[in-house]
């Protein structure tokens, strides 16, 4: 998988969490994700079409998104309710449109379905992709969250 493909992704994971919710993301380092068990508590998946097709998914630990849904709304969520799972969606959705317009710049058109939120311990993520699927670990103050792109031409 093409790099440009990929770091307009993190890039939009770190724009939109830092603009948003007033948290700061560090990547750690990528690694090829060989199973379908998620990292974390609650994930927002979206297919991607067009000149790449895949999928990617956002992973949050329950500490983590408990924070960023707290900065996004004033208060955080006793846990991972219905409010949480719909704030997954609409990140997910903000992440995804960022990159897109990123790799738009780049001459590289892609569209996106509707986000799908999935949540409980070990829950399944099924990429839509037909080749690798690369996982980027991040570390905030708060815990921690994983972005996976799966993208093939």
């Amino acid at each position: 998988m093409d790099v440009k493909l990929i770091n307009p992704f993190l890039e939009a994971a770190i724009n939109v969490l830092k603009t948003m919710a007033m948290v700061d993301a560090k990547p750690k380092a990528p690694y090829l994700k060989k199973e379908r068990t998620a990292i974390g508590d609650v994930t927002g998946i979206i297919g991607i079409t067009g000149q790449s097709e895949g999928s990617l998914s956002i992973s949050f630990q329950k500490d983590c998104i408990i924070t960023i849904v707290g900065n996004l709304f004033g208060s955080p969520p006793a846990d991972l309710n219905d409010e949480v799972r719909d704030a997954v969606g609409e990140l997910t959705n903000m992440i995804c449109g960022d990159a897109r317009r990123r790799l738009e710049s780049q001459g590289i058109v892609l569209q996106a379905g509707t986000p799908t939120v999935v949540s409980g311990e070990r829950h399944v993520i099924a990429h839509i992709v037909k080749g690798p699927v690369i996982a980027v670990p991040f570390s905030t103050p708060k815990g921690d969250f994983v972005v996976e792109i799966g993208l093939s031409k």
